[in-house]
């Protein structure tokens, strides 16, 4: 089975887009979402995609303001998923 990086990965290849163009996720995935050009409100819709995919409970719009990098929703995820 993918690690929860590399799911991660594959959604935000299929769900992100910025400017109606596939999001170019850097090596870093330290870089926060909002240098790479995508929204709060694609952030809280991409917080329900990624819930419902390790089904877990949904993000809450303030935990989506809180885990602004890639590398924070995998942890996110894998405190959700222990």
């Amino acid at each position: 089975m993918a690690s929860t990086e590399e799911r991660i990965k594959t959604l935000i290849n299929e769900n992100l887009k910025v400017d109606g163009q596939p999001l170019n996720l850097p090596e870093d995935l330290n870089t926060s979402f909002s240098a790479l050009g995508v929204s709060s409100l694609d952030i809280v819709a991409f917080g329900k995609v990624v819930a419902q995919e390790f089904n877990v409970a949904a993000m809450a719009p303030e935990d989506c303001a809180k885990v602004d990098t890639v590398r924070k929703f995998v942890d996110f995820i894998e405190s959700r998923t222990g």
